[in-house]
């Protein structure tokens, strides 16, 4: 699993951190039972603060979506019945969506110039997955 993270953002690191697990685990890229990085090793990896990737642990331990074993590591837990999984997939996709348009307001957009992007941008995307 590769964790990249932006240290301009406003996010802080310990969310990013969170968030992209949460999204290899939607996409499939991190299954349950699989073994994720030590806190140690990941924070040598990221090259932030023990503490930050700690944090991060933390939350998604109390959210259920990984446990620590003490002795043995931390893996991802078993995902949740389908029904369930849908709700998750669609929140993640809420909260993606909810920090773009929080984003683009800030940098002054409006709601139409953001939508017309959007549309354009996947128009395009749906062209070049229809040619490959």
């Amino acid at each position: 699993m590769v964790i990249k993270l932006d240290f301009r953002s406003r996010d802080p690191i310990y969310v990013q951190i969170v968030d992209q697990v949460k999204t290899a685990i939607a996409a499939g890229g991190l299954r349950p039972g699989d073994q994720l990085p030590t806190v140690r090793q990941m924070a040598t990896d990221l090259r932030v603060n023990f503490n930050t990737v700690a944090r991060a642990y933390r939350l998604l331990d109390e959210e259920g979506v990984i446990s620590t074993q003490q002795g043995r590591g931390t893996y991802i837990l078993e995902q949740p019945i389908p029904n369930e999984q849908r709700k998750l997939r669609r929140q993640r996709l809420n909260d993606l969506i909810e920090a773009f348009l929080s984003e683009a307001q800030r940098l002054g957009y409006d709601l139409d110039e953001v939508e017309q992007g959007v549309a354009d941008n996947a128009q395009a995307r749906r062209a070049a997955m229809a040619a490959q």
